[in-house]
């Protein structure tokens, strides 16, 4: 089961690490759409979420306070799906229901994070990690 929990780990933060890689390679671009979304200090917003889930992804896949590391891509996902995703304020119905894909995408990814902390927190044995959890209930 440590093997299954493992590729589940590595599966979840694929996503992670290539919009990371995105916002740490491509700030400029990326601070644009920030902005044109309403987003304050884009440019800082666009570095900062790309740490964030860079240090999150690396936390969760590599076992290192694996919980808080999920706690950081809840930081990440809910903001950015209120924020970038506003559905409800299109007006265009094309763009309203892709807006609407994004915002779920990243409410369910929040989900699954807090399933993550939820399981690395209240999992006594945890197999392939590197710590223990930094929260325990």
């Amino acid at each position: 089961m440590d093997v299954v929990i493992l590729i589940g780990r590595i599966l979840f933060v694929l996503v992670f690490f290539g919009s990371a890689m995105g916002h740490l390679t491509q700030t400029a671009s990326m601070a644009e759409y920030a902005k044109s979304r309403g987003v304050p200090a884009p440019s800082a917003a666009v570095v900062a979420s790309g740490i964030l889930m860079l240090i999150g992804g690396l936390s969760v896949l590599l076992g290192i306070w694996a919980d808080l590391g999920a706690l950081l891509l809840v930081v990440f996902l809910v903001p950015t799906a209120v924020l970038m995703h506003a559905f409800w304020s299109e007006t265009d119905a094309q763009a309203k229901q892709m807006e609407q894909i994004q915002f779920m995408k990243d409410m369910s990814l929040a989900g699954a994070a807090l399933m993550v902390f939820a399981f690395v927190a209240g999992t006594e044995d945890l197999g392939l990690m590197i710590t223990d959890p930094l929260f325990s209930f």
